[in-house]
This record gives C-alpha cells, structure tokens and sequence, in this order.
C-alpha cells in the first residue's frame, strides 16, 4: 500500500500535466516522458521491496502480487483524482478539446471521410458519458496496464538464490 500510494501520488501529479498540455504543448512533452517513466518507477520500488522488505530474495509469484498490489493501489487513488476532476473542473474541456481536433483532422484528411458516421457515432458516445464513467474506464485501463507491466517487473526483480555470505568456509 505504500508504494502504491506513491506511485499514485506520482500519477497524480503526472495527471495534472494532461489537461494543461491542451494550452502548453511542453506540458504534453512532458506528461509523456514521466507516463513513459511509470515501469521504471515500478521496477524500482519493487527492487526496492524485494530488498528491504523480503531479505533481497523474492519469488516471481511474489513479485507479480505485490506489483499488481501496488499498481492497484496506485490506481484507486488517482481515480478519486480522476473523479474529482471530471466532476467539478473539466465541464467538457477535455472531449470538446478532442472533438475539436478531430473536426479539424476530418477537413484536412479526405480518407475519414469515408468514417465519418463512425465517428459522429463515437463523439456522440463519448459526450454522453458521465464521470464516473470516464473515472471507470480509466480506472480499468490503468489495472489493467498495470497487470501487464506487473509480469516483465516480476521477471526482472524475481531473486531465489540465498544470499551469498562472506563467512569462510570449513574444511
């Protein structure tokens, strides 16, 4: 739970980056390279239990739960972010940002065209969602990412070997 409220902390703070990169494009730059960085961030803090917590030995099985534990944790609580912001700040900024660009991608790209129903179907889906609905999915999205990250992770930091003791041997 503790790893994963950091890491939740840091998608938090990762996550405020998004809706301002619609007005500054570095902040987009930017949000993407620390996104990029979340496995690495996972990848340490599990190395990091496995040496503190476990005695510098972890099992695969082990690690896969505990870094599916702490991506869980990580998203529950950015989802109360998530939640709140979509409730009370965006009113619509976000999807009206991307209806938006999609209008102006429609009218300099004659091929989606060809989709447009399609589209004008799935703008008018997205509008219709609440924000809860959008806290959801993104919630799922997010375990569910995190249970993928969590098997390469386990890989890297799984350890069964014993520690290798500096005591001399006897004959």
């Amino acid at each position: 739970m503790h790893f994963g409220t950091y890491m939740g902390a840091y998608w938090i703070l990762k996550f405020i980056l998004f809706p301002l990169g619609f007005h500054i494009p570095f902040f987009s730059l930017l949000f993407v390279i620390l996104t990029l960085a979340v496995p690495f961030i996972g990848y340490y803090y599990t190395k990091m239990y496995r040496d503190k917590i476990c005695g510098g030995r972890i099992r695969f099985s082990h690690a896969v739960v505990f870094s599916i534990f702490m991506y869980m944790f990580a998203s529950l609580l950015v989802a109360v972010a998530h939640y709140v912001y979509f409730q009370f700040i965006d009113h619509g900024f976000i999807i009206n940002s991307y209806i938006t660009l999609w209008n102006e991608l429609m009218t300099t790209t004659p091929a989606l065209m060809e989709n447009k129903e399609i589209i004008k179907e799935t703008i008018d889906t997205v509008r219709s969602l609440s924000a809860i609905d959008i806290t959801m999915q993104i919630l799922s999205w997010d375990v569910f990412w995190g249970s993928i990250l969590s098997i390469p992770t386990a890989l890297m930091v799984m350890k069964n070997t014993k520690p290798v003791s500096n005591k001399p041997s006897q004959p």
